[in-house]
């Protein structure tokens, strides 16, 4: 079983406008990116340290392991599905404020738009 399957992901938009805490338009979302890579890193440095720690107690030679070790398609199926799942979260706030951008976006205001803007 991949970790998709083992860890039903929903993505639950929450409505109305976020909190902003830094002057520079993209900063909040910037540092929500950076937020979600910092958890991601902490989880995998907590699980390699923890192969390599029971490695160690079995006499095993990770390393070389690694190096000589050939995927087969199931495995790369199931690395390029874990990769979509990260991107999904990692870009979230971007993909979010793009679909309100959106929706919030009619015929009238543009051409509102562009008549204040040929009369500025």
């Amino acid at each position: 079983m991949n970790a998709a399957a083992e860890r039903p992901h929903v993505v639950k938009d929450a409505r109305g406008k976020r909190p902003t805490f830094q002057d520079a338009p993209g900063q909040d979302q910037a540092m929500a990116m950076i937020m979600v890579l910092a958890n991601e890193v902490a989880v995998l440095h907590d699980r390699l340290d923890s192969v390599e720690r029971y490695a160690r107690t079995t006499g095993l030679d990770l390393a070389a392991g690694v190096e000589a070790l050939v995927l087969d398609q199931d495995a790369l199926e199931a690395r390029e599905a874990w990769r979509q799942d990260f991107l999904e979260r990692l870009f979230y706030l971007m993909r979010k404020d793009a679909r309100e951008a959106a929706e919030a976006d009619t015929k009238e205001r543009f051409h509102r738009t562009i008549t204040e803007i040929a009369e500025a």
